[in-house]
């Protein structure tokens, strides 16, 4: 699917409808100048649940709440023209029951504007899944490493080696039987990852997983070097903004300090400026 193609953002029956084309392009974001910059090149933009991490400081991604979720959605959505959105539920806004899962999904979508939700899980999601979806909710379900389940998966592991290959095999067809029209893999064996893909026929979105799936995602901080504080071995960075920015602040604290800042052209004379036009 071409982004720059599009005249209308996407739908998440276009998003199905694109499995097995062109791989399909995704990156996190949490504020209007970072959509604005992505919303050309992206099919879709993710309002993750990582701002909990990214921006606020948090140590995982189960601090963060429906406000904060509300809140970043409604800034990206106001930089998106042509990308789709979509927005996570939050850790304990979706599990308790079907009914919880289908009041918070309806708030967030209300009141972002989101074309569909992100949850994490597999079988055991699936009957959320198909709840949601029936009513008029679109879900694009997570599988692999679940960051909201890190307590009881013992961290940030890869998921699906060995034994527990079956699982997240049984994981992907659970979602995509209960009618998500896309599937997260994280962090999960590249082999599996293709078997995934060819075993499902909903799209399979990436990040840490493989080339090979229907498309990829990244977090988009981590991509342009502004998330420093440790790097996966499934990030790229495009960038390094994080060290070009600690820089920039140096040299400007030097110059503040040296008083070479600010300089004759960024302060104002005690004259006002001649009219346009006027005659000398």
């Amino acid at each position: 699917m071409s982004a720059t193609a599009r005249k209308r953002a996407p739908m998440p029956d276009d998003i199905r409808a694109a499995k097995g084309g062109t791989p399909l392009v995704s990156l996190t974001a949490y504020t209007t100048p970072m959509a604005q910059m992505m919303d050309a090149q992206c099919d879709f933009v993710l309002v993750g649940d990582s701002v909990g991490m990214v921006l606020h400081g948090l140590p995982s991604t189960l601090g963060v709440t429906m406000e904060m979720m509300v809140m970043h959605g409604q800034a990206v959505a106001r930089g998106l023209t042509t990308a789709m959105m979509v927005i996570d539920m939050p850790f304990g806004s979706y599990e308790a029951s079907r009914e919880v899962a289908f009041a918070n999904a309806a708030r967030l979508m209300a009141e972002t504007g989101a074309a569909a939700v992100k949850l994490e899980g597999g079988v055991e999601m699936a009957e959320t899944i198909a709840f949601l979806v029936a009513r008029g909710v679109p879900v694009m379900a997570h599988i692999g490493l679940t960051p909201q389940s890190i307590n009881t998966l013992g961290g940030y592991k890869v998921q699906g080696r060995g034994a527990a290959r079956d699982g997240l095999m049984a994981d992907a067809r659970a979602v995509c039987d209960a009618g998500a029209f896309a599937v997260v893999l994280e962090k999960v064996p590249e082999v599996l990852a293709d078997e995934v893909t060819a075993l499902v026929d909903i799209p399979t979105i990436g990040i840490g997983a493989s080339a090979g799936c229907d498309g990829q995602i990244l977090v988009v901080d981590d991509m342009l070097g502004l998330f420093t504080a440790f790097k996966a071995k499934f990030v790229k960075r495009y960038a390094h903004l994080g060290e070009d920015g600690a820089d920039a602040i140096a040299a400007y604290a030097a110059d503040v300090r040296a008083r070479r800042f600010p300089a004759a052209e960024h302060v104002f004379s005690d004259e006002a400026p001649a009219a346009k036009g006027a005659k000398p």
